[in-house]
């Protein structure tokens, strides 16, 4: 397959709530690299495996490689990339002109520029990390059950060994309210579906939400023949959530695994900025 991801970056220190605007710049660097890195590691060609008898590399995962193309979406002033440690052939550095609070809209923009020439058209923020090499035939699988008028999220997650709790997902429901003006989450509210010899649960969420969309070249020419395609708005949430999700959310029905095979299609969360609210805003089950 041929995948386009598209990752809107920025970093100005300063007093906001965003990890974008805090003081250390250190934080920031990590999770980018780190973003950058499992894309080329799990979804770019070509990949080996030592053969240890002839001491040669032999191919490998010849099915699950793919061809990618990365774009870094700046404001051409703020950001890390002089301090990433990565080679410069890994992705495209490509600034654009836009107030730095809605560079995802002027993602959805570039993504639209290159229909036609890809398979999946991605968008990511940049602290958000891919581990799974068999993501995108997962999403394929979804698409040819369901069809292309339903969009399969993938379940944002922090995970801190050491924690009470290993792995935690970070986007549970929001307010009925939120969400209404956008999705009627009580049409078809769940779908199932038989994979590896067992049976799947797949839920429309109350929280939509996971910092990234990733569409086939259907649903991407679906959603950019649209009137308020690439057009900025903060009317979910604000600004950066609803560059990730609104546009998507008006335009496609929004499912995510249910709960109880969560793990099916995931993303993880860089830091554990989420994690750390447990036991203190977040409370703990309690246990007997």
């Amino acid at each position: 397959m041929r995948l386009l991801f598209v990752i809107p970056h920025y970093y100005a220190p300063g007093s906001g709530r965003h990890a974008s605007q805090h003081v250390d710049p250190l934080p920031r660097v990590q999770a980018l690299t780190a973003c950058l890195s499992a894309l080329h590691t799990h979804f770019s060609a070509p990949q080996g495996s030592i053969h240890i008898a002839g001491r040669r590399l032999v191919p490998a995962n010849e099915h699950f490689a793919h061809h990618i193309a990365v774009h870094l979406v700046t404001d051409g002033q703020h950001h890390l990339l002089e301090r990433l440690s990565l080679p410069p052939a890994l992705y495209t550095h490509t600034p654009v002109e836009s107030e730095p609070r809605f560079l995802g809209f002027a993602c959805q923009r570039l993504l639209a520029e290159h229909l036609g020439e890809f398979d999946y058209y991605a968008y990511l923020e940049d602290d958000l990390i891919l581990h799974d090499p068999l993501f995108f035939h997962k999403l394929r699988w979804f698409s040819l059950q369901m069809g292309d008028a339903c969009l399969l999220q993938p379940n944002r997650y922090e995970s801190a060994p050491a924690a009470p709790y290993r792995k935690v997902y970070v986007d549970g429901d929001l307010r009925p309210e939120v969400i209404a003006p956008f999705q009627d989450v009580s049409r078809a509210p769940e779908v199932r579906a038989l994979l590896l010899g067992s049976e799947l649960r797949f839920v429309r969420p109350l929280n939509p939400h996971s910092g990234c969309y990733f569409l086939n070249a259907a649903q991407m020419r679906r959603w950019a023949s649209r009137p308020d395609f690439g057009r900025p708005s903060g009317d979910f949430i604000g600004p950066l959530e609803s560059a990730a999700t609104l546009g998507v959310m008006r335009h496609f029905k929004i499912y995510k695994p249910a709960p109880e095979n969560a793990a099916f299609l995931e993303i993880q969360h860089y830091g554990t900025n989420f994690l750390r609210l447990l036991g203190r805003e977040i409370n703990l089950p309690e246990t007997s």
